[in-house]
């Protein structure tokens, strides 16, 4: 099962377990707290009307995750590497959506962190195509 691991596919296995974990946040430790931690305001997180879209999106984090874990165990790196790639999506429409309604610091931190993700898949650091 892990006969391929390296141990540059540490960072993008344990982001894969973070997202599939992570995920559930809005359902194991409330909404409000996870609309928080994803950088919100605490007006918006305390909006109740909020509360069903970050579920649906903790949804579709852990998805993610769960797709990266078995595409990996699978032994598809390379398609590991486009997945991470396709963050950089989620990087814009997060660093514009957290400038409008984040908490101070939520555009450095959500739209940071996706953007390193995401040059990591285009470089093709999990399956060393490049480095």
């Amino acid at each position: 099962m892990f006969e391929h691991f390296a141990l540059r596919h540490i960072p993008p296995l344990l982001l894969a377990t973070i997202w599939t974990l992570g995920g559930t946040m809005s359902l194991t430790s409330g909404p409000e707290s996870a609309l928080l931690a994803y950088g919100f305001s605490s007006n918006i997180a305390s909006s109740k009307g909020a509360w069903p879209v970050i579920k649906v999106e903790g949804s579709r984090v852990t998805t993610i995750g769960l797709a990266i874990w078995t595409i990996y165990l699978g032994g598809h790196i390379e398609a590991v590497d486009t997945l991470l790639a396709c963050v950089g999506w989620m990087a814009v429409v997060d660093g514009l959506v957290c400038s409008k309604y984040g908490a101070p610091g939520s555009v450095r931190m959500r739209a940071g962190y996706q953007s390193v993700v995401a040059v990591w898949g285009l470089l093709g650091m999990t399956s060393g195509k490049y480095f």
